[in-house]
């Protein structure tokens, strides 16, 4: 599988700099054996799933594919990123792509949803010097090519949309916040947006230094960042479980900003992605005329 020069060049030069080498001719064919990624495989659910190889993570980590049923050959669809608050594949906190799944979100909306996993606790954020943290970077280069060289998705920021909770919530918004160019809409349920320091909820592991935590944080970016957002609602915030007290001050600074963007205070909801809310938030996400 091949994906793009710029990607597979940029993977070389990052592997090279780490070990003390430099850029040479054959970076592109060094790339192509740094990233591998396999054929898609049906699981028990009924999801594709992709078994990937990358210097940017540690060890194995995959990529699952819920593919709407019935779609027109040809038919190029948006696409929902599910991104995960958990490491691997555990799952104390349930599963974003089986409760797509049970309520057939796929279908009823005609979207694709990728739900790609990490090595290492999910902050969607690179590491300053280790190389096999760079969440950030997997996900920009590795994960978003990949779907979008292999299945019929819209490869165009409109049709790229995020949607996570609690950390997963945080690394939703820090991703459109850092590339506005590259997503469309970004949504978070129950996640500590004001987080003004790295360590917390495992995350000093992840951002390695206060300095490098600061180009995440959430409140910064938006300051830095309000006027590229332009005047549509692209980021939203809904509910709460353990974070209220987060989304309310959020909620007031993004005002203060005059940032446009979609707020619901509540109900109030099991810090999970069964809880009942993952429903109202695709349908936040879409366009008016996918909405049902």
């Amino acid at each position: 599988m091949r994906m793009r020069r710029s990607t597979w060049l940029g993977l070389a030069l990052a592997v090279l700099m780490a070990q003390g080498g430099n850029p040479s001719s054959g970076d592109e064919q060094k790339a192509e054996r740094l990233v591998t990624i396999s054929e898609a495989k049906p699981d028990s659910n009924g999801f594709f799933v992709h078994e990937v190889s990358s210097p940017f993570q540690a060890g194995k980590t995959s990529i699952r594919v819920l593919l709407p049923d019935g779609r027109n050959a040809g038919e190029k669809l948006s696409v929902i990123y599910l991104l995960p608050v958990e490491a691997g594949t555990e799952s104390r906190y349930g599963d974003g792509l089986a409760e797509v799944k049970k309520h057939g979100l796929h279908n009823k909306h005609s979207v694709t949803f990728v739900a790609p996993t990490f090595s290492h606790l999910p902050w969607y954020a690179d590491h300053p010097d280790k190389l096999e943290i760079r969440q950030e970077s997997y996900f920009l280069e590795v994960v978003i090519p990949f779907i979008e060289k292999t299945y019929a998705v819209q490869a165009d920021a409109d049709h790229r949309l995020l949607l996570g909770f609690s950390k997963s919530g945080w690394g939703a918004w820090s991703l459109l916040l850092r590339h506005p160019d590259m997503f469309g809409k970004a949504a978070a349920w129950d996640a500590p947006l004001m987080m003004d320091k790295s360590g917390k909820f495992g995350s000093g592991q992840i951002f390695g230094t206060q300095e490098n935590f600061a180009k995440y944080r959430i409140e910064l970016l938006l300051r830095a960042k309000s006027k590229e957002l332009g005047t549509s609602e692209r980021l939203i915030l809904i509910g709460y479980g353990g974070f209220r007290d987060e989304h309310v001050r959020m909620h007031a600074l993004m005002n203060e900003l005059r940032i446009p963007h979609v707020y619901k205070d509540g109900p109030e909801r099991k810090h999970d992605w069964h809880s009942g809310w993952v429903s109202e938030t695709v349908e936040l996400l879409l366009p008016n005329e996918k909405r049902q």
